[in-house]
């Protein structure tokens, strides 16, 4: 496959309106692919330092410093999340079972979760989080029983770093997580680090999800349609831990790079392999997650994931350990099909 035609012939068929495409082994890129449109309406086109939302993939990175933090006997796995923050859950939802998602917290749609960057500065975040834990005080199961997906969860994640660390979540993961890396601000961080090169996110004008909008995703958010395509106003998480990051591919390849290197800069041979170790419940069933990656298979080649997605932008990177390729693709468009991408696009580097 034509990797470079295979992704313009996406961009052209307005799939997205911008993509960027990183594959790297661990010490070279491998292929990179930066097309299509960063902001439709200015024809500002999509850079290798174009900045994106990465969404959830700031999952992994966050299971990153909880992990470090045990590994210094700061946190332990099996403390209880009201050590770090007081919840309405009750006892036994332990900090193993935030990072595997077994801890049977709620997943409320988290869409509204958001505000808008000229209202970041003076965000509460701890205010956030509060109203939330009393909107949602019902566990969905018993902690440890069921793996189920919660971005609750990793948002009291975050709250396990401060008051392991003593640090603001941002802080300690951009000073022991990302610059340990070589990552700067510029490529990775917890806010947009110029405007004019952060990409505009988008709608697809003809989906479910548009007519389904007003329900989903307050109207300060809905800016206009360009083309097929609405787009999304700038804006930030309300929780950092479980999805605050913007950044580049390049940024995130990394990240991916250092995970494919025998000796990690972020961790000892231990901790990198509880950082892929298969969880169980309680009863010793496994499920397809580490402590901090989903669990996945092209072709019977074994990789682990993380995707990320939400108003206007949608992304995924994985880890092919056996193989020693890492891949991850960032796009400005909400429902763009990140899995299929990937799934057509990276046998031609795992060989």
């Amino acid at each position: 496959m034509d990797a470079s035609a295979y992704l313009s012939t996406l961009v052209a068929r307005s799939k997205t309106p911008g993509l960027q495409y990183l594959a790297v082994d661990r010490e070279r890129v491998l292929f990179e692919y930066d097309g299509g449109w960063a902001d439709l309406r200015h024809h500002i086109a999509m850079t290798p330092a174009t900045t994106m939302m990465a969404y959830s993939m700031s999952k992994t990175i966050t299971a990153a410093a909880v992990l470090q933090l045990v590994a210094a006997r700061r946190a332990a796995l099996d403390d209880p999340i009201d050590k770090y923050h007081a919840t309405p859950y009750g006892p036994g939802i332990s900090v193993r079972y935030l990072l595997a998602h077994l801890s049977g917290l709620p997943n409320p749609i988290p869409l509204r979760w958001i505000h808008a960057a000229a209202r970041h500065a003076g965000f509460d975040e701890h205010a956030a989080l509060e109203a939330e834990l009393r909107a949602h005080p019902r566990p969905a199961s018993s902690p440890g029983t069921k793996y189920r997906y919660s971005n609750l969860g990793y948002w009291l994640l975050g709250s396990v770093v401060e008051g392991a660390s003593g640090q603001p979540f941002t802080s300690y993961v951009t000073e022991r997580v990302l610059a340990p890396l070589g990552i700067s601000g510029a490529d990775l961080g917890y806010a947009i680090p110029d405007p004019l090169r952060h990409a505009q996110g988008y709608l697809e004008k003809y989906s479910f999800l548009n007519l389904a909008k007003p329900l989903l995703i307050d109207r300060e958010f809905l800016g206009d349609y360009e083309g097929p395509w609405l787009r999304i106003e700038p804006h930030y998480l309300n929780g950092p831990a479980f999805g605050g990051l913007v950044g580049t591919a390049r940024g995130f390849g990394k990240l991916l790079q250092d995970e494919l290197r025998p000796q990690s800069a972020l961790f000892d041979r231990a901790t990198r392999n509880l950082f892929y170790a298969s969880q169980r419940t309680a009863t010793g069933r496994v499920v397809p997650m580490t402590l901090g990656w989903h669990v996945g298979d092209l072709g019977g080649i074994p990789f682990f994931y993380k995707e990320g997605g939400g108003g206007g932008f949608h992304c995924e990177m994985r880890v092919y350990r056996a193989a020693g390729v890492a891949t991850v693709v960032m796009t400005n468009a909400t429902r763009f099909d990140v899995k299929g991408c990937l799934n057509s696009l990276d046998r031609a580097f795992l060989g």
